[in-house]
Order: C-alpha cells, then structure tokens, then sequence
C-alpha cells in the first residue's frame, strides 16, 4: 500500500502535534523526503532504521510525472540517520533524503556536477584508452582514484601517459557516441526554467565537458586540456590539473560570478574526487557513488536518474 496523494493533501497529522503547530516548527527541523509510492511498511522501517521522529506533512511536490512529500522531522544524529538511510535506500531500492534547509527550486542557484559517470555513463579516459590499445591498465587506475586510494593528479598523468602517440581521431569517436546519464537533459531543462545556473566541473578533459556545454547549453565547464601535437596525443595534460580542491575553486567562482547565494548551490558527484566540491556545495548530492562518498553526502541518489535531484530541491 502505498501513500494516497489525495487523502494527503486533505489532512496528515502524525505524532501527537496537531499540523498546525507542526508547520509553525518547521524551520527548526530536517525534512525527510520519500515518493508518493513508497509503501507504508517501507516508510515505518526506514523511520524505526534511521530513529526519526516524524513532526508533519510540510510540502507535496508534483515533479516530472512523479509525487513527491516533504515530512518535517527530527533526529537524534543527523550523519547518522543519513547514513542509515543511504544503506536503506540502497537495500529497499528507493530514493529519499534527510535535507536540512535544502535549496529552492523556483529560486535562482546553481548546480556543478561531475562529467564522468554523473552526466555521462561512462568514464572518457578508460573508453580512449581501450581504442588505444591500453584499456585494462588506465581502468585499474582509474578505479584506485575513484575509491579515494590514489591521488587524483598522480594518477591522472599516469593514465594519460599511456595514452602518447594514440591517434586524435579517437576523441571524435568517444564523443560522437557519448551516452548521457538518464534524467540529465529532464533536469538541466527543469532547473534552466527556474533561472538556475548548471556547470560541469570534471577531472576529465575539455574536448568531452566542451561538448556537454555546446550540446546542453550549460553556463559553464572546466575540465583537463590534453596535449596534441601532429594529430597525436603526447601523454601529457597542459596547465594544472583539475582535482578535487580546482572543482570545490570552480563552484565558488561560478556562485560569485552569477550571484547565486550560498544556501543555493548544490554540488554532485560520484567520486572521491568530489567531495571537496560537495563539501563547498550548500548541498552535496552522491550520485550512484562509490561508498567513501556516500559517507560524507547531505544527500544521495542511488538507482533513480539525476532528474532525482528536482525532489530533492524545495
């Protein structure tokens, strides 16, 4: 049995405060915030698991063909119960969030995210270097960085050094066939409406995040520049690398730039290379993440496409 989306918005009062009074408390609380068909047996054992108190209805959001409810809560440990929750979320197969005055939808903010494995399925170095003839060595280093066991620029010009001499043209062929993460296009759309600003910031390169931009009409993006020379890749990246303390830099010049206020922005990432950014962010979001980021996450979207991240918003 799931909640009834009708039934709901005539009257939800939970505990013992009548919702009048709830709603007066409201901004002293965590929100807790599930879809409209989560089954009451699942909503009371992810209340018992994450030991929450639940205040009131505060909000029912209607996104993108999907009913979401903001309950206003209190918990004991926030980190705790968001922890709790991720491991819930993940076991059940469901999406919801613990917020703490998240961000505003119909207000302007800004959004920065990953390139690889975020907004695209794929990571651009591991599919350049199987064209190169290298794929199983770059992929095994590529996933050391990911789990946070290597440092990200130690293995960046490590990968791309056994890229030299590969051919320029397989570039073209990587992003001729690049395949968005579901939901990217819903949500750029969605938050563009909203006069939000959306920005890629990637430990990647600028030949694949340039193409994002182009093709989604994003307000920015910053990445690593490859070196060719004669139509070949050199193995070397030119200027500084893009890691995780540049992409936490990238969102806050794009705040000061657009002036966008701090309780707006949001940062997400899968990969021990965000989190620094994530942590700048008002709000960081793990997307389909690596365990080392979901334990750092405000929040976390672990099945569902990144369109996910409307609901997440106020």
């Amino acid at each position: 049995m799931a909640i009834n989306y009708d039934q709901a918005q005539q009257t939800f009062v939970l505990g013992e405060q009548d919702n009048a009074t709830a709603q007066k408390n409201v901004t002293d609380t965590i929100e807790l915030v599930v879809f409209g068909d989560i089954k009451v047996a699942t909503l009371v054992n992810l209340i018992n698991e994450c030991e929450i108190s639940l205040l009131c209805l505060y909000k029912i959001n209607q996104r993108n063909n999907a009913i979401s409810y903001r309950l206003g809560v209190k918990v004991i440990d926030i980190k705790q119960a968001r922890d709790r929750l991720s491991t819930f979320n993940i076991a059940e197969k469901i999406e919801s969030a613990l917020l703490l005055n998240a961000p505003t939808l119909s207000s302007p903010g800004l959004l920065v995210m990953d390139m690889d494995s975020t907004t695209i399925k794929i990571e651009c170095i591991d599919e350049i270097a199987a064209l190169a003839g290298v794929g199983e060595e770059v992929a095994a280093v590529t996933e050391l960085a990911m789990q946070g066991q290597l440092d990200f620029s130690q293995s960046l010009h490590q990968r791309v050094a056994k890229l030299q001499n590969a051919p320029e043209e397989i570039l073209a062929q990587v992003a001729k066939n690049i395949p968005l993460m579901e939901g990217l296009e819903t949500l750029v759309i969605a938050l563009k409406k909203q006069h939000w600003r959306v920005a890629i910031a990637s430990g990647g390169f600028t030949y694949f995040a340039d193409h994002l931009k182009q093709m989604l009409s994003l307000d920015a993006a910053v990445a690593n520049v490859l070196e060719i020379t004669n139509h070949k890749l050199t193995g070397k990246v030119l200027g500084d690398v893009i890691d995780a303390k540049a992409k936490a830099d990238c969102l806050q010049q794009l705040q000061s730039e657009f002036n966008i206020a701090t309780t707006q922005t949001v940062a997400m990432g899968d990969g021990a290379n965000d989190l620094v950014m994530m942590a700048a962010a008002h709000l960081g979001v793990a997307f389909h993440a690596k365990p080392l980021v979901l334990a750092q996450a405000d929040a976390c979207i672990t099945t569902s496409g990144l369109d996910c991240l409307l609901h997440w918003l106020k």
